[in-house]
């Protein structure tokens, strides 16, 4: 979550000297911006209407392997769940 804040405040401040400066930001405008989004969602749609058609069931664990990666990247864990990720990861080298 810490990039995303160190992000949308590096914008913040470029979009304030672009201000003062009175220079258009060559950022696109958010029409643009939806429609990149409705390309993803687009494009998650067609693994999602295949798994329909073939009878397979949606189930949540299905959606956040296949859709939330492409869609949103690999969302930031907190320091409690990396830590269980972490010890998880180990002891399944032991075990294996």
């Amino acid at each position: 979550m810490k990039m995303y804040l160190l992000s949308l405040g590096a914008g913040l401040l470029v979009g304030v000297i672009y201000a003062l400066l009175n220079v258009r930001s060559p950022a696109p405008p958010v029409i643009a911006l939806i429609g990149l989004l409705g390309i993803l969602v687009g494009e998650q749609s067609v693994p999602l209407a295949k798994r329909v058609l073939s009878g397979e069931p949606i189930n949540l664990s299905w959606f956040n392997r296949q859709c939330m990666p492409h869609m949103f990247g690999h969302l930031p864990r907190g320091p409690a769940t990396a830590g269980k990720a972490k010890n998880a990861a180990t002891t399944d080298e032991r075990a294996g």
